[in-house]
């Protein structure tokens, strides 16, 4: 047998262990596959950020189309109403956006004809006139004690005198009043809610304050409300 000679077994080893070369076009398809990936993981960020952009925007036009239309409904709603009494017509001003709460409220029972003869059943001279279908839940005492203090306390613009108010614990339709303040009421806030406020008729709301009352601080002749129209302006 013949042998191999060691200098031919070396050249055969060097042969073997080369390193293989990569062709080209492999390379090619290597280099398509990694473009291929990275413009569908852009293709697919774009997506995803423009949906959410949409998303955000489609909300943000909803939320402002809410407002406009709440801001809308607030501006169509009546915003003086005439209240005409046995003594006078008294004009007054709604705060519609400082108590919107009790101005519908009020509203509401106006087209309900609710207030129609609806009588001033308490006048306490110097301090408020209070119409309502039955008897008021705060004690005499309570207002009188209360208008002993008013002097040594700050006032703010919504307790001068002629200001339209409701008690806060009148919750259903059927107890529902309305006060109107002959002068400064700072000390108020825990009871009364305040909706308004007189523009013209005051000396219609001092001849309401003027009549002749009982020791319950009742008028001893009725006095009550005709109509209340409801206005957009005046």
């Amino acid at each position: 047998m013949a042998r191999i000679k060691p200098q031919a077994l070396l050249n055969q080893s060097k042969k073997k262990k080369g390193p293989s070369r990569i062709s080209i076009s492999t390379i090619v398809v290597c280099n398509l596959v990694v473009a291929v990936v990275v413009l569908s993981l852009v293709t697919t960020y774009r997506h995803w950020s423009l949906r959410s952009r949409n998303t955000l925007e489609t909300q943000t036009h909803s939320f402002e189309g809410t407002n406009a239309v709440s801001q809308q409904k607030s501006y169509d709603l009546p915003g003086y109403a005439d209240i005409s009494t046995s003594k006078g017509l008294i004009t007054v001003e709604l705060f519609k956006d400082a108590s919107p709460e009790a101005v519908d409220k009020f509203l509401d029972l106006c087209k309900k004809d609710y207030f129609k003869g609806m009588p001033f059943h308490r006048v306490i001279k110097n301090y408020l006139v209070q119409a309502g279908h039955s008897s008021s839940s705060i004690p005499v005492e309570e207002w009188t004690a209360k208008g002993k203090l008013r002097g040594r306390l700050d006032t703010s613009p919504k307790h001068e005198a002629f200001m339209l108010g409701t008690p806060k614990n009148k919750g259903n339709s059927k107890d529902f009043e309305l006060l109107i303040t002959t002068a400064p009421i700072p000390d108020l806030n825990d009871q009364l809610i305040v909706f308004g406020r007189v523009l013209k008729g005051e000396d219609v709301v001092q001849e309401i304050e003027e009549v002749d009352t009982d020791e319950h601080y009742q008028p001893k002749s009725q006095i009550g409300i005709i109509s209340i129209v409801l206005k957009r302006e005046i």
